[in-house]
């Protein structure tokens, strides 16, 4: 997989927080993290999710991400004290423990661009959740399209940076139509135009179909299927694929 500028550069890494708050996914697993003793939250990024499921060191909470960018803002993060965060790639990481949740939010699970690629994480989320443990992630649903609103008319936005000043962000994106995966640049540009920070990322987008053979090739069941966070039912033109589930 490509280095993501987005996620390894430690510049474009401290804007994540500023445009990505406390959201809908982050509730419902913290939710989810109420009845667990130990969670493991891959794809981690700056920790805010993983800081918070730990609740002061209440719970054990290992936190995976594959980027040292991103890490380095979640050990620093008021609470990072309280989460074990490992650099690793999590479609090989194998701990020598279980976990009673699993997650992985922020779309991460689409940045495994190939389908053994994606194999690969949901047989590290069998090989280490508990008995009665449960997993979720979430992934776009492609019938949405939704990179089509990824261009520079719909996503432009200001974006306040509390270190670097004021910027002008917008993304651009294009579907590579053989392969399904999409490519999309963002960009932030400072107001006086000095500085111009901009990065590619890549992210797959697997239909439902898919999802469904392969938890059931890792070892995985669904139980239930949601169509966005807010807990409504996987439907066809519902904007996610997020599915809940056990080892089975």
């Amino acid at each position: 997989m490509h280095e993501d500028l987005l996620y390894n550069d430690p510049t474009l890494a401290s804007f994540y927080d500023v445009e990505n708050e406390w959201m809908d996914d982050s509730e419902t697993c913290f939710d989810m993290a109420a009845q667990a003793k130990s969670v493991l939250d891959l794809g981690c990024g700056t920790g805010l999710l993983a800081v918070a499921m730990a609740e002061g060191g209440k719970r054990r909470v290992v936190g995976v991400d594959p980027a040292s960018a991103m890490l380095a803002i979640a050990r620093a993060r008021e609470g990072g004290q309280d989460v074990t965060f490992l650099e690793a790639d999590a479609r090989s990481l194998r701990l020598d423990e279980r976990f009673d949740l699993i997650t992985m939010t922020g779309h991460a699970f689409q940045c495994m661009l190939t389908r053994e690629d994606r194999l690969a994480l949901l047989r590290t989320i069998a090989a280490h959740l508990s008995d009665k443990g449960r997993f979720i992630f979430d992934s776009r649903n492609p019938a949405a399209e939704e990179w089509l609103e990824w261009n520079r008319d719909e996503s432009e936005r200001v974006i306040e940076h509390p270190e670097l000043g004021t910027f002008l962000a917008w993304n651009e994106a294009s579907l590579d139509a053989a392969t399904g995966i999409v490519t999309y640049e963002t960009h932030s540009r400072n107001l006086i135009g000095t500085r111009h920070y901009e990065a590619k990322s890549r992210i797959a987008f697997p239909d439902k179909a898919e999802l469904e053979a392969i938890l059931k090739e890792a070892g995985l069941k669904a139980e239930r299927w949601l169509g966005d966070w807010s807990g409504e039912a996987w439907g066809p033109d519902m904007p996610e694929i997020i599915p809940i589930g056990k080892r089975g």
